[in-house]
């Protein structure tokens, strides 16, 4: 049986919300990341942090105006220092596991690519599953510390901002 915090930080409705947030998140990354490596003639896994940093100021957005209904709470500038934080833990996550999945899957698998219906840009199926598979890896960590951390009054920004002065 679920405890009574439990049922609060994995709600359905709070739950589906930031899953759609995510996901066009998740979209934004992958587009950016794509479109960065075209641009600047950099590898697959280069252009891992440059789109998730793109990613992160959609995502901030999203989850602060739909997923946790904090649109309301003026406390913006202490919710960006706390997405940022989840967000660059949550940047090492995927970075992680997409480079270790990537690893296992070129060490096993033959490399799979295939080629964008009206375009001559080739996308390698192995390291597109390894992203999605690195930021399915994040997702729930995500979910639960910007709940519970980020749109949550904890103290922890008049401490860190009391600590700075």
């Amino acid at each position: 049986m679920a405890t009574r915090s439990t049922s609060k930080v994995f709600n359905p409705k709070d739950l589906i919300a930031y899953f759609l947030v995510a996901g066009t998140g998740a979209v934004v990354q992958l587009v950016s990341s794509s479109l960065i490596q075209d641009w600047f003639d950099i590898s697959f896994q280069q252009s891992i942090w440059p789109s998730y940093l793109i990613s992160l100021v959609v995502g901030f957005t999203l989850t602060k105006l739909f997923a946790f209904d904090a649109r309301k709470t003026n406390q913006t500038n202490r919710e960006m220092v706390k997405f940022l934080m989840v967000a660059l833990f949550s940047g090492f996550v995927t970075d992680i596991t997409t480079r270790l999945a990537y690893f296992v899957s070129s060490s096993y698998f033959q490399i799979f690519e295939l080629q964008i219906p009206f375009s001559h840009k080739l996308v390698n199926v192995n390291e597109m599953l390894c992203y999605i598979f690195g930021m399915g890896c994040s997702f729930v960590s995500n979910y639960t510390l910007h709940k519970t951390f980020t749109f949550k009054s904890t103290g922890f920004y008049d401490r860190l901002k009391a600590l700075i002065r």
